[in-house]
């Protein structure tokens, strides 16, 4: 599917009903292909949810502060 960029302003409901058909959704600006808009995959959507950060606040009840330090490790050797 091709959608300009008044499709995806007053489209949108069109444009989300491709995706669930899984087609691919070009973006057209001025004529031009300027992307393309992909259906998530069921493989994408595990990787997500082993991302450290996905419910962090649910079961963690250490603050974010603290877990973005761990996360990110030293920034510098002393």
């Amino acid at each position: 599917m091709k959608a300009n960029i008044v499709d995806l302003r007053y489209k949108m409901k069109d444009v989300l009903k491709a995706l669930n058909r899984r087609e691919r959704v070009e973006i057209v600006y001025r004529g031009r292909a300027k992307g393309v808009i992909i259906p998530v995959s069921e493989q994408t959507q595990k990787i997500v949810k082993k991302h450290p950060l996905f419910g962090l606040l649910k079961e963690d009840k250490k603050s974010v502060k603290k877990v973005m330090d761990e996360l990110r490790g030293e920034r510098y050797v002393v």
